[in-house]
């Protein structure tokens, strides 16, 4: 015993004394562990589902209309596409993920399974970082082999593309060179899925690879600091006054800029973190030139870089946003170098080369003369837009993948804002870092945390990211918010005791905040009970099956009635009596409210589920009940992370669990909760079977909470 006991202290030793060569040499293998295992999952539900089960995942869209074929302001050749049907699926298209486009030969409704199997192949085959075109080309030729034999075969197209912009069911898709748009025009059906995005994983390892091997730099300082617990530096000058902003806010920009190497912004829902950071960045620009601002979504992006814009600071945006408005269209970087007054002249000459090209065999001697003086033009044009598209931007906005973008190489920053920090894997922040002198995060880690498949990876804490681990090593350069500004003091308690040790406190003038009077902010109501199980009656009261459906569940057993059932492992749970429970509920307090009222002053509604198949399910039912027809503008729903950074006046979840095991499956991590739970500015209903619920200690102190606000009178 002595000498275990021996051998675990020196364990510990050990690791307390992990370089911070061997911990990035750790997370480098965790990270090929989650790019294998992620790879492996492609793989494997790409066999298991055919191409409608695709569709309806939101990982293809088919079949398409094939639009016009352009040079964007890059000089890529771009396809535009268009979707035909399923316009109400929800799709996965986003900015820079790779696709394939394939032909449904002899097509008659179903795909055959023997057809899937080589789509199957185009898929799977795809090898490492480099090998996705290749992959193509061998599927393209599996399924031509068997199209003789099997009537409903799918051949794929040899080359991948990447997608560029996505509005809708309008996407466009760059292409290489020597794809002709005639190629995509036949009579068979053609498609689009998704391809697996290697890179995002090769950008990683790349970043972690260079600083560990960086050595006498300001990125091999950082490195060493963030894995130490060494003090950071700071600079001591007299603090700022903002009397716009509350005291922790203040407080929370002075530490941004007075830190010479690193800062945190703990900013807990509704506490005002994008605004803190908004003023951080205006106020470090008093200072420099030009920061650069990433975050892990181009969602989050979007989001800082329309409050900058808000505040008249000139951003450059990097990178298409997947689903971009138009007031941030207008800073994308396409659109900025398109506007410019010598982007005509440069198309003209970027024409010409094209064409010289095409004519070669019938050139003159003097072709590789003229391409030569051509392209020289060229460059030195768009070398001239550049600079000064550089020069004048003040913010350079960009994911964190988006910093290795080939118009940022070569340049540095004196600050680098990264947002949304907690849901970002360390290796990812890395990316931007070679670029910048300090660092500055900002987000939460008791909300959405990054996704990682791998379960061994995320014990192994893979799942664990930058923000938290300099957290951890130097607490006194994390600064906490705790006035938050959304939600009534009943819906934000909870999650301020749980999470935050009760140090968020409600503003004054949002604290009583309500839509009726002496209504309950917060409820709960319980699926395992009959007496909860509703009807509506009155002259507002839904006309259609759903009052009568759940109506009769009701008066059923429940436990026949109210059960999840699974449905797969992409689409997760589903519980259909549940679903019809939430929207009866909902329409009974749109009837207490008043129609007039709610559509008067735009009352707005997240329903939210942990569950695919129950988000998918809820939106079928609210499109099929009449009752909800003029309220559909105002309605949202979405899973837990498609409501990250959103709010609403109110706020129904619907948990799905019920079932006698207590079985609660990712309902168990807690930051997904307490990300549903404070969307809510006036109302929070929470649907759930209590006593499948409450045997986790979370969810049963949140019972035992609503039940004693609703109590106490």
């Amino acid at each position: 015993m002595r000498f275990i006991s021996i051998y675990i202290k020196s364990k510990e030793s050990k690791m307390e004394q992990t370089s911070p060569i061997q911990a990035l040499l750790q997370q480098r293998t965790l990270l090929q562990l989650e790019y294998y295992t992620e790879k492996e999952a492609f793989r494997k539900l790409t066999e298991q589902i055919g191409m409608r089960r695709k569709v309806k995942r939101g990982d293809a869209w088919f079949p398409l209309r094939i639009g016009k074929s352009f040079y964007n302001s890059l000089n890529q050749k771009s396809i535009e596409v268009f979707r035909t049907s399923d316009e109400e699926i929800d799709h996965n298209f986003e900015f820079g993920r790779p696709v394939m486009f394939f032909q449904v030969k002899n097509h008659s409704g179903e795909i055959s399974s023997h057809a899937s199997s080589h789509q199957n192949a185009a898929s799977s085959s795809q090898g490492a970082m480099s090998s996705s075109q290749n992959a193509a080309s061998s599927s393209q030729g599996a399924a031509s082999s068997s199209s003789a034999s099997n009537p409903k075969s799918i051949k794929y197209f040899s080359f991948t593309g990447t997608v560029s912009y996505v509005d809708g069911d309008r996407m466009v898709i760059n292409v290489p060179d020597s794809v002709s748009l005639l190629d995509l025009q036949t009579e068979e059906p053609i498609g689009v899925q998704l391809s697996f995005d290697e890179t995002s994983y090769k950008l990683m390892f790349e970043a972690l690879d260079r600083t560990m091997k960086a050595k006498n730099n300001r990125l091999a300082y950082l490195r060493d600091l963030f894995y130490s617990h060494q003090k950071a530096g700071r600079f001591s000058f007299e603090p700022m006054k903002f009397p716009w902003l509350n005291p922790t806010q203040e407080r929370a920009v002075n530490e941004v800029l007075w830190a010479k190497d690193v800062a945190i912004v703990h900013g807990p829902p509704g506490t005002g973190k994008t605004t803190t950071l908004v003023e951080a960045i205006n106020e470090t620009l008093m200072r420099e030139s030009q920061v650069l601002v990433c975050a892990q979504s181009n969602m989050a992006v979007d989001w800082i870089s329309e409050k900058l814009v808000d505040r008249g600071i000139n951003v450059l945006r990097i990178g298409n946003p997947t689903r971009v408005n138009d007031k941030m269209l207008g800073f994308t970087y396409e659109r900025r170098f398109e506007s410019h007054p010598d982007y005509p002249q440069l198309w003209a000459i970027r024409k010409a080369i094209r064409e010289l090209r095409s004519n070669r065999k019938k050139g003159s001697e003097s072709f590789h003369q003229k391409m030569d003086r051509l392209r020289s033009r060229a460059a030195e044009i768009e070398i001239r837009i550049n600079a000064e598209l550089f020069g004048e931007a003040r913010v350079i906005a960009c994911t964190l993948v988006g910093s290795a973008h080939r118009l940022l190489e070569g340049m540095k920053f004196g600050t680098l804002f990264i947002d949304e920090a907690a849901q970002a894997l360390e290796a990812a922040c890395w990316i931007p870092m070679r670029r910048a002198s300090r660092v500055i995060l900002a987000g939460d880690h008791c909300q959405l945390p990054p996704t990682v498949k791998s379960i061994a990876a995320l014990r192994a804490g893979l799942g664990k990211t930058l923000m938290e681990r300099i957290a951890e090593n130097k607490p006194e350069v994390v600064t906490l918010l705790k006035i938050q500004y959304r939600m009534n003091e009943e819906i934000m308690r909870f999650s301020s005791d749980w999470f935050y040790g009760g140090q968020v406190e409600s503003a004054p003038q949002i604290k009583y905040r309500s839509i009726l009077d002496y209504d309950h902010p917060i409820s709960w109501i319980d699926t395992s009970n009959e007496e909860n199980q509703i009807t509506i009656e009155g002259e507002d009261a839904p006309e259609d099956s759903a009052s009568t459906s759940s109506s009769s569940a009701a008066n059923q057993n429940s436990d026949l009635n109210f059960k999840e059932q699974f449905v797969g492992e992409s689409f997760g749970r589903i519980n259909k009596a549940e679903a019809e429970l939430t929207l009866l509920t909902l329409a009974e307090y749109f009837t207490k409210i008043g129609k007039q009222r709610v559509l008067g002053d735009s009352i707005d509604v997240g329903i939210i589920s942990p569950y695919r198949a129950q988000v998918q399910y809820l939106k079928k039912l609210i499109k099929k009940y009449e009752f909800f027809k003029p309220y559909r503008r105002l309605i949202s729903v979405n899973t837990v992370d498609g409501f990250q950074g959103q709010e609403r006046d109110v706020i129904l979840i619907s948990l799905v669990r019920s079932n006698d095991e207590g079985q609660i499956g990712f309902l168990k991590d807690l930051r997904r909760m307490n990300v549903a739970m404070t969307r809510a500015r006036m109302k929070l209903i929470i649907l759930g079977n209590k006593d499948t619920m409450t045997k986790h200690p979370f969810y049963k102190k949140l019972w035992e909470y609503v039940e004693g606000l609703n109590n106490d009178e």
